[in-house]
C-alpha cells in the first residue's frame, strides 16, 4: 500500500494487520518439518503463472522448444537404436528373466547409466530432453531396458551427488557411475512406511569407532522395491540419523539422512528378487544389521547429516518429471501407432474395423492422449532444461501421463481383442498392459499425488502470496512476522479483488474478455484457458479463507482443485506444442479434440468442487461470478473424433508427426510386420476396389479375366500374406508351457 503516509501505514499495520495476522495463524495451514522441505526443494514456473489468474501467453510462447544436440541425436539414431536392436522382450520376460549379458555390457560401454552426468566426470552429459528421448525410444522396445537405463539417470546416487556430494564424492564416484563399473540403486521405501517416507524405520547412529576418534554411522535397515537392488555396487540409502552421545551436536534426533553404501559391505544383505507386474527388471528388497560406515559416507558429509528429505524432494523433482512421464508418452504413443494400424488391416463383416464408429471413438482418445503427452512431455522438459526443479509440474505430469497411458493401452486391447490376450511373441501390447500398475505405484502412489501433492503443494508453492504469509506468520518475533505478512496480505488483497473483477468479466462473457495470442484458429482456446484460471485463482484464494488449514484434509476437493490446474497446464502444453510444431492445420482436429475434452474435464471438476464445498457462500459465490449460465460442457463431437481417427488409419505425416520416435521394429517381428502390412495395404487397396468394382471374389479369376495383371496378383497375395502375419497370435506345445510355468 505504497500510497499511504508513514503514519497511516502504521495505524493499517496496528489495528488491521494485526488482528488479522493474530486471526490467520489459528486457521492458515501449518507447515510441518517434511512439507517445508518439500517446499523449499522445488521451483515454480508456469504452474504459478496458471495461478495468478491471469496467465501471460507470451512468456509460455516465448520459451524455447526442447531440442536436441548434433550428438545427442547421433546417439539416439546410433546407441539407442543398436540397443533396441539388441532387445528381444519375450526372450528377457519369459526365457532369461534378465536383460543379456551382451546388452548389460553394451548398456555400460555407452554410458546408457551416465546419461545426466557431466561430461567432466566421464558421462554424456545430456539434456532433460535428450534424457527422455531415449528413455521414450527404449520403451517402445522393452520396459525391461528402458526401466534398467531411466533408474540411475533419475532419483539416485548420480542425481544426488551432483547437486549434494562432496568433491571428493564427486571425483570418485560419478566416473565410475558414468561408464558402469558401479551400478547404482536408491534405497528409500521401508515396508512399515510405503508412501509415508517420513515414517521409515530403518536407523543409523553416530558412534565413534573403537579405538579411535574417528566418527562413524551404525546402519540398520530393510528395504523393499528397489530397483537395481538385487545388482548394486552402490546404494544411495536413506534412514532416520540419531546422534545418543552428542558426537555431533546437541541434537540427538537428527533427522533423515541420505549415504553411499557400498553392497559388498559386511552386513549388506542384497541378491533376492521381487517380480514386479511379470516384468524382469531387477528389483528387490535388501538388508543392512550393523553396517559400519565413514561419517563421510553421507552425501554431502557431514554439513548434510538430517538433509536427507530435502535432498530426496529435490532430485525427485527433476527425476519424476522424466522417467515415468517419457515411459508413458512412449506407451500411449506405441498403443496408438499399432492400434491405427491394425485397426486399418483387420476386416470383420467385410469391412476393416477402423472403419466402425466404436472402434474411431476409442482411436481418437487414443491419438488425442498420445498427442496430449508428448506435449506435456516436452514443455517440461524444455522448463528442466533452463535449469528448474519442476516439483508441482512433476507430480502433475507422473499421475496423467501414468494414467493417461492406463486408458490408452486398455483401449488399444479393446480394439485389439483377441490379438492382445494371447501372450508370446507376436503380441506388442501386452508387456505393456501388466506394466501399467507399476507406473501408477512408483514415485509416489497415484492416489496420494492427486488427492495430497498436486493441489496441497501446489497452492501453497504457486499462489503468488500464500508461501510468503505462512512463513510470516511461523516467524519466531512476531513483529518481524507482523512485518511480513503486512506486505504480503495486503498484496494478496490486491491481487484477489482484481481477480474478483477479471473472473466477473471473462465469467459473464463466456470468456471474451480474456487476452488471446492473435492465432487463427485457437485464439478461443486460449481465451478458454484464460477463463478458467481466473476461476481456479478465485476459488482457490475463497477455499483457503473459508477452509484455512483443513483444506490439504478435504482430499476429495483438493483433488479436483488439482484436476483444474492439471488441465491446464497439459492443455497449455498442446496448444505450444501445435504452435512450435509449424501450426499444420491437419493437426488442428487433435487440437480441437484435446481441448474440447480437457474443458469438460474442467468443468466437471469445478461443479464437483462447488457442489461439495462445506462454505455453501463459497460455492455460491464462485458460481454467480464465473459461471452464471452453468458448467456443462459438449466435450468432443462425433465429426472430430472420426477425424483424429482417421490420422492413424491411414500412413501420413500427421500420423507421423504424432508418433515420433518409435523403435519400427527388427525384421520378422511383429511390429516390423505390421508396419509393412500397413504400408503394402495401402499400396493394394486399389487393386482390392477393382476387384469390388468387377464383382470378382478370386484374385486367380481375376487375372484370368485381365482385371488384374499378374504383377497386381502378386503385390495383392503378398498384403493378403502379410495381413495373414498380423492377425496370427501365438501357440505353444504344452512341454513349453509347463516349463515356463516351472521358471
Amino acid at each position: 500500500m505504497s500510497y499511504q503516509t508513514p503514519a497511516s501505514a502504521s495505524f493499517v499495520k496496528s489495528k488491521l494487520t494485526a488482528p488479522i495476522y493474530r486471526w490467520a495463524k489459528t486457521v492458515l495451514p501449518r507447515l510441518s518439518d517434511t512439507e517445508r522441505d518439500a517446499l523449499e526443494a522445488g521451483d515454480v514456473w508456469w504452474d504459478a503463472e496458471l495461478f495468478t489468474g491471469s496467465p501471460d501467453w507470451q512468456r509460455l510462447l516465448d520459451t524455447k522448444p526442447a531440442t536436441l544436440t548434433a550428438e545427442e541425436q547421433a546417439f539416439l539414431d546410433g546407441p539407442v537404436r543398436q540397443l533396441c536392436a539388441m532387445l528381444d522382450d519375450w526372450k528377457i520376460t519369459w526365457e532369461l528373466g534378465d536383460l543379456p549379458p551382451d546388452v548389460w555390457d553394451f548398456i555400460k560401454a555407452n554410458k546408457f547409466f551416465g546419461m545426466i552426468i557431466p561430461r567432466e566426470f566421464g558421462g554424456l552429459g545430456f539434456s532433460a530432453y535428450a534424457h527422455s528421448e531415449v528413455v521414450r525410444t527404449v520403451s517402445t522396445r522393452s520396459i525391461t531396458a528402458a526401466v534398467t537405463i531411466m533408474v540411475p539417470n533419475s532419483l539416485g546416487p548420480g542425481e544426488l551427488l551432483m547437486q549434494f556430494g562432496t568433491d571428493a564424492q564427486r571425483q570418485h564416484y560419478l566416473p565410475r557411475l558414468a561408464d558402469g563399473r558401479e551400478i547404482p540403486c536408491f534405497s528409500l521405501t521401508s515396508p512399515q512406511a510405503g508412501s509415508d517416507a517420513a515414517a521409515m524405520t530403518d536407523t543409523g547412529v553416530v558412534i565413534r569407532r573403537e579405538g579411535s576418534n574417528e566418527l562413524a554411522i551404525r546402519l540398520n535397515w530393510h528395504k523393499r522395491y528397489i530397483t537395481l537392488g538385487p545388482v548394486a555396487t552402490v546404494m544411495g540409502l536413506a534412514f532416520k540419523l540419531e546422534d545418543p552421545d552428542h558426537l555431533l551436536g546437541e541434537t540427538e534426533d537428527i533427522g533423515i539422512t541420505v549415504a553411499l553404501v557400498p553392497t559388498d559391505a559386511p552386513g549388506v544383505e542384497i541378491g533376492r528378487r521381487h517380480l514386479p507386474s511379470m516384468q524382469k527388471f531387477q528389483n528387490g528388497p535388501n538388508k543392512g544389521v550393523d553396517v559400519i560406515l565413514p561419517l563421510d559416507a553421507v552425501i554431502g558429509g557431514e554439513q548434510r547429516v538430517g538433509q536427507g528429505w530435502k535432498m530426496l524432494m529435490s532430485a525427485l523433482a527433476v527425476g519424476r518429471g522424466i522417467s515415468l512421464p517419457s515411459l508413458s508418452a512412449a506407451g500411449t504413443a506405441l498403443s496408438a501407432r499399432t492400434t491405427g494400424a491394425y485397426a486399418g488391416l483387420r476386416r470383420q463383416f467385410g469391412i476393416e474395423i477402423g472403419r466402425f464408429e466404436g472402434v474411431q471413438e476409442q482411436l481418437a482418445a487414443i491419438a488425442v492422449n498420445a498427442y496430449t503427452l508428448d506435449a506435456a512431455r516436452r514443455l517440461t522438459c524444455a522448463g528442466l532444461d533452463e535449469g528448474r526443479k519442476l516439483a508441482v509440474i512433476s507430480a502433475i505430469l507422473k499421475y496423467h501421463a501414468t494414467e493417461r497411458m492406463r486408458e490408452s493401452v486398455n483401449d488399444a486391447m479393446d480394439v485389439h481383442a483377441g490379438k492382445a490376450v494371447i501372450d508370446g511373441p507376436n503380441n506388442y501390447l501386452g508387456a505393456l498392459y501388466r506394466a501399467i500398475p507399476i507406473g501408477i505405484t512408483v514415485e509416489g502412489a497415484n492416489i496420494m499425488t492427486r488427492n495430497l501433492m498436486i493441489y496441497g503443494q501446489g497452492a501453497i508453492r504457486c499462489h503468488p502470496f500464500l508461501l510468503e504469509e505462512i512463513l510470516a506468520l511461523e516467524a519466531a518475533d512476531e513483529n518481524e512476522g507482523i512485518e511480513r505478512f503486512h506486505k504480503a496480505f495486503w498484496g494478496h488483497v490486491r491481487h484477489a479483488t482484481g481477480n474478483f473483477f477479471r473472473t466477473l468479466g471473462r465469467g459473464w462473457t463466456g470468456g471474451l474478455t480474456a487476452p488471446a495470442v492473435g492465432i487463427d484458429g485457437i485464439d478461443h482456446h486460449f481465451k478458454a484457458l484464460g477463463r478458467y484460471a481466473s476461476a481456479f485463482a478465485l476459488l482457490s484464494d475463497l477455499s483457503l479463507l473459508s477452509l484455512g488449514g483443513s483444506l490439504k484434509f478435504r482430499e476429495m476437493l483438493s483433488a479436483r482443485l488439482g484436476d483444474v490446474l492439471s488441465e491446464l497446464y497439459l492443455l497449455s502444453a498442446v496448444l505450444k506444442r501445435w504452435i512450435d510444431e509449424g501450426s499444420h492445420q491437419d493437426d488442428l482436429p487433435l487440437v480441437d479434440y484435446a481441448m474440447a475434452a480437457g474443458e469438460a474435464r474442467i468443468a466437471a471438476a469445478f461443479a464437483g468442487v462447488l457442489r461439495n464445498h462445506p462454505a455453501r457462500w463459497v460455492a455460491w459465490s464462485v458460481r454467480m461470478v464465473a459461471f452464471p449460465f452453468g458448467f456443462e460442457r459438449d466435450g468432443p463431437s462425433d465429426a472430430l473424433a472420426r477425424a483424429c481417427a482417421n490420422i492413424l488409419l491411414q500412413p501420413s505425416l500427421q500420423r507421423d508427426r504424432l508418433t515420433p520416435g518409435i523403435y519400427p521394429g527388427s525384421d520378422g517381428d511383429a511390429i516390423a510386420v505390421l508396419e509393412r502390412a500397413f504400408a503394402v495395404a495401402q499400396e493394394a487397396a486399389p487393386l482390392r476396389r477393382k476387384l469390388r468394382e468387377a464383382k470378382i471374389g478370386d484374385v486367380e479369376e481375376a487375372v484370368s479375366r485381365g482385371v488384374l495383371s499378374a504383377e497386381e496378383q502378386d503385390r495383392l497375395l503378398n498384403a493378403e500374406a502379410l495381413l495373414e502375419q498380423v492377425i496370427a497370435v501365438d501357440d505353444f506345445p504344452p512341454h513349453e508351457l509347463a516349463a515356463e510355468a516351472r521358471r
